[in-house]
């Protein structure tokens, strides 16, 4: 049995409740420290953990003595995250507001940065980006209609998909292919890893056929599915790997288990689909099964609230980051990063946990 299911009969219950209220969770004024999703007497299951906003999140204080020395460096700050990936101690954030660049938090340095590719190669508005395991960056740029690649030293490697694409808002990398959700062209293309090739896409369905895809928004895909967010129909769409239409994960509507405006979307290893949507300003867990478990978040109130939120990702290998801020009643299991477009909290982190 799923480890959250003992959560779907409580919610079951409470299922006249509307999610543009906050979820539960125990506030930080109460407990002078940590916040939880659900509140007792349920056991926790999500924890908030820390959120970034400039450099002075993570950057160490430095001394009296110290800025005498070397003076005041000049804080910096994310402005409009939209898309975010984690991937060796570094969060990658592609920011809208920043022109054409994104913000890099190194975990491992504790510093934050930008990153403005200069020249012919560079970004005008980033939406979206991931980073493979040989640490090159994709960025989806949805003004200049492409997918453009860089190395771990920030350097060109290859621009693609200007020719298929529309309006492409999010990329995802399994399977040895390149998966670029088409938002202008109702559908996800499809290209080779290696030659960066295009190769096919789907749907292939017309608009009023099961599994159209309507304005999709972003992608996740696990070792044999592919989830797709269809902000125009309010739900998330499942595909098999070869773009066979599967099933559908909600529906447009106000109520639990609903979305509004559904984008970032996110899948553990035992298959819980995460959803974030930007008008109800919280992520919602279902199981595999397709039912709602658990949402978190909320309009922003306090911390570990939400500020139209845009992603979420899910990363199991930068755990050691993160240890110190858990209750020590629970082990970290993964964690939970969300991008918000507004308030005082750009990129909050959360972590999944469990009692020891």
């Amino acid at each position: 049995m799923n480890r959250l299911s003992f959560i779907l009969g409580i919610i079951v219950i409470a299922s006249t409740i509307l999610l543009t209220s906050c979820s539960p969770k125990i506030n930080e004024s109460l407990t002078n420290k940590y916040i939880i999703y659900p509140s007792p007497p349920d056991t926790a299951r999500i924890q908030h953990l820390k959120s970034y906003s400039t450099s002075a999140d993570i950057t160490p204080k430095k001394s009296a003595f110290v800025k005498s020395v070397i003076g005041e460096e000049k804080e910096i700050s994310i402005i409009k995250p939209y898309g975010l990936f984690l991937r060796n101690g570094k969060i990658y954030v592609c920011d809208v507001a920043l022109g054409g660049g994104l913000e890099i938090i190194d975990l491992k340095n504790e510093k934050l940065s930008y990153f403005f590719p200069q020249g012919e190669h560079k970004l005008k508005l980033p939406l979206n980006c991931y980073v493979d395991t040989e640490n090159n960056l994709f960025v989806v740029d949805i003004a200049l209609q492409k997918v453009i690649v860089y190395n771990q030293d920030g350097n060109y490697i290859t621009t693609f998909g200007k020719k298929e694409s529309v309006k492409p808002t999010d990329v995802f990398i399994a399977n040895n292919k390149i998966w670029v959700v088409d938002f202008g062209n109702n559908r996800v293309n499809i290209y080779n890893k290696k030659t960066f090739e295009y190769e096919d896409y789907f749907p292939k369905l017309e608009n009023g056929e099961e599994g159209f895809l309507y304005k999709p928004t972003n992608i996740f895909v696990t070792k044999d599915k592919i989830y797709v967010s269809d902000m125009g129909h309010g739900n998330v769409k499942v595909y098999s790997l070869n773009g066979s239409y599967i099933k559908t994960i909600g529906q447009y509507g106000n109520t639990i288990g609903s979305f509004v405006r559904p984008k970032g979307v996110a899948v553990d290893r035992e298959d819980n689909l995460y959803v974030v949507d930007a008008s109800f300003e919280n992520v919602q867990i279902f199981n595999e099964k397709g039912q709602l478990l658990l949402f978190f978040g909320g309009h922003y109130v306090s911390k570990g609230d939400m500020w139209l939120p845009t992603k979420v990702s899910i990363d199991y290998d930068n755990l050691k980051y993160f240890e110190k801020y858990v209750d020590p009643k629970y082990n970290l299991k993964y964690l939970i990063i969300v991008a918000n477009q507004y308030g005082p909290e750009k990129i909050s982190v959360y972590g999944r946990v469990e009692p020891k």
